[in-house]
């Protein structure tokens, strides 16, 4: 993608007081937080859903998928540059644009972090118990895996997350890859889905702009910038090296969604076969592989589920965290809050890091035996979908102020990018809404 400051000037030619290095080249053995982003931003859900655009609408919306991760590009590209040419963090931005921003992100985090707990919880169990159906019961597969996330995230650094996300990548990599080569995709007839057509269907716009924007992540596009600065990239001498980086995590992102694209179109579409949505719709899978391709094939498409779903509880477990604590140091000290808190590892050793680590693991398991309470899931709902309007927002309004570097604001590019992101999420957030039972929430 291009540089998307539309500048002509070298990327990481540091001439503000807080770039104090060279400009690092592009290199490939930097790459790092990309692989983390992509890893935690593809989870069971966005996979199903993948799966389900190709079982009902064959290769037609291959072009939707693609330009999603474009749009994810835009925004995580925007969260880093803001880190690296400011050498402040994403929430300290924000707490410069008013208290309301402080208040939304409070409410989000808890009432967020309290579902999603549960629900990254059972989605990881749920291979677990397909590959061990007589071990023990889904729930308790779901807390093995939420206390080994948080003893894992507890006592490593960033540096060991990196490495083993990075090895769960692969993983997921290799299984998706395997199965779209499996199912021996009709290449013409995905070509031919790169025309930007719409299904003959009901809703099909709505429908293609819900595939656009679930292809990649959430909140963890805003962690990014926390990832990067983990890293040690803490100013714009690291930008080309950042952009690569952002590049290789949507460009992995969507190999990860178009093969399970082609996995919908050729195995579920062609034969007329429905799936549930949600993630038992992929268990559902495995027991179609095994039909079609045998036990072998079925076991490691389910392990490549869970390596899919438990990067992205440790991915939020770690990412999450790590904003929560530098929102909590920001809001004590009252002061600006710099990337190179994030890179020195001392967030990681904080007590707010830790406090958030426990919210999101034990709280929710109440969720696991109880279910979802029907109020706070609608609220979890229109939190979830309001959250990258706002991401996109803000982001528009700091990069083109005074609070960035002339050399590293805005140009038309990354505006565009910026404002079509907005646009959808808003769409879509609306939608969300006005799905919503409300009439049995009161």
């Amino acid at each position: 993608m291009a540089d998307t400051t539309g500048n002509t000037s070298e990327a990481g030619a540091a001439t503000d007081a807080n770039s104090n290095s060279a400009p690092r080249k592009s290199s490939w053995k930097y790459i790092g937080p990309g692989i983390v982003v992509a890893a935690t931003g593809v989870g069971a859900g966005d996979l199903v859903a993948t799966l389900i655009a190709g079982s009902n609408f064959g290769y037609t919306l291959l072009w939707a998928a693609i330009i999603g991760c474009l749009v994810k590009i835009s925004l995580a590209e925007a969260a880093g540059r803001w880190h690296l040419s400011t050498g402040r963090t994403l929430f300290d931005g924000w707490a410069g644009l008013g208290r309301w921003t402080t208040y939304f992100f409070v409410v989000y985090v808890v009432i967020w972090g309290f579902v999603y707990g549960a629900a990254a919880m059972s989605s990881s169990a749920l291979p677990l118990q397909a590959l061990f159906p007589d071990v023990m019961d889904l729930k308790w597969w779901g807390i093995a895996c939420g206390l080994v996330g948080l003893v894992f995230v507890w006592f490593n650094k960033y540096a060991v997350f990196e490495k083993v996300m990075t090895v769960l990548v692969g993983v997921m990599f290799v299984v998706t890859v395997y199965l779209a080569i499996r199912v021996t995709p009709n290449l013409g007839d995905a070509f031919a889905g790169l025309l930007p057509v719409l299904p003959d269907e009901k809703d099909s716009v709505l429908n293609t702009l819900g595939l656009i924007g679930g292809v990649g992540g959430t909140i963890t596009l805003a962690a990014y910038g926390y990832w990067v600065n983990a890293k040690g990239w803490t100013n714009t001498g690291w930008m080309k090296v950042m952009r690569l980086d952002n590049r290789v995590a949507y460009a992995t992102t969507g190999v990860f969604v178009i093969a399970m694209l082609f996995v919908g179109a050729e195995l579920l579409h062609a034969r007329n076969i429905a799936i549930e949505g949600g993630d038992k719709g992929l268990v559902q899978l495995s027991d179609i592989l095994a039909a079609e391709y045998g036990t072998v094939t079925a076991k490691f498409f389910l392990i490549g589920f869970f390596a899919t779903s438990f990067t992205s509880l440790i991915g939020v477990w770690h990412g999450v965290s790590l904003m929560f604590a530098d929102f909590v140091a920001r809001y004590r000290k009252r002061a600006q809050t710099k990337g190179e808190e994030i890179a020195s590892g001392e967030r990681e050793r904080s007590w707010p890091f830790r406090a958030y680590l426990l919210w999101l693991t034990f709280p929710p398991m109440v969720l696991l035996f109880e279910g979802q309470p029907f109020r706070l899931v609608i609220i979890y709902g229109v939190l979830g979908a309001a959250f990258l309007p706002f991401l996109a927002g803000t982001l528009i309004w700091l990069l083109n102020s005074d609070r960035t570097p002339r050399e590293w604001r805005n140009g038309w590019v990354s505006n565009g990018m910026l404002t079509i992101a907005g646009l959808l999420f808003l769409v879509l957030c609306v939608k969300q809404i006005w799905d919503q039972p409300w009439a049995d929430f009161f």
